[in-house]
């Protein structure tokens, strides 16, 4: 679970360009994109880490910013799913406002308490800048913040980039106290390679 005791600031990364990672799925796993009903399923995975108060909310959430546009659901939101078509994971690749233009933007990686540590999300991840670089949308932003460091530093590991000033969408970048937060939590390795992956 996530130690939202952790202060919270927006940290902006971005992917400049396709840089391919072996990151295969656990055997007996699959990707596929979203279906009628899923939304339900994504909200108890969300409600599950605790990023909504209620299944509920997180539910109304989902149909909101993406059932609106259900083509596009159809194609840039992805689960990964057990033999048995239980839903353990997902990733959206959606695309937001960057002032006049839009911008690829990964949403909500999230993989179930009880999957975490199985390279999952880490191959799913993969699979969403694979599915970007088939659209040929580059660069790729994402938003996250100080108590997703292990996530941050999947991200980084992937080709993404902490920006110290850029941004997207309505998020103001804080990366001064973000990184300051950061630095009190990573053991001396992990922020000497989150330096080494911080835009100059």
């Amino acid at each position: 679970m996530l130690d939202r005791m952790i202060p919270y600031y927006n940290i902006i990364c971005k992917c400049d360009r396709y840089c391919p990672v072996d990151a295969p799925l656990p055997l007996g796993l699959r990707i596929r994109t979203w279906q009628p009903g899923d939304e339900k399923v994504w909200a108890r995975l969300e409600y599950a880490i605790g990023d909504f108060p209620s299944p509920e909310e997180a539910d109304a959430y989902f149909v909101s910013h993406y059932l609106k546009q259900p083509k596009e659901a159809e194609k840039r939101c992805f689960f990964v799913v057990t033999e048995r078509n239980e839903v353990i994971a997902s990733c959206i690749a959606w695309r937001d406002r960057k002032g006049a233009q839009t911008v690829a933007s990964l949403h909500w990686l999230v993989v179930a308490p009880e999957q975490q540590g199985k390279k999952i999300g880490k191959a799913l991840c993969r699979h969403v800048l694979d599915a970007y670089n088939d659209w040929g949308e580059c660069p790729v932003y994402l938003h996250t913040q100080p108590w997703s460091y292990v996530a941050l530093l999947l991200y980084l590991r992937q080709g993404f980039q902490v920006q110290k000033t850029d941004t997207f969408a309505q998020y103001e970048n804080q990366y001064t106290q973000a990184i300051d937060t950061l630095q009190s939590l990573l053991p001396p390795a992990q922020w000497q390679e989150l330096l080494m992956h911080t835009d100059p």
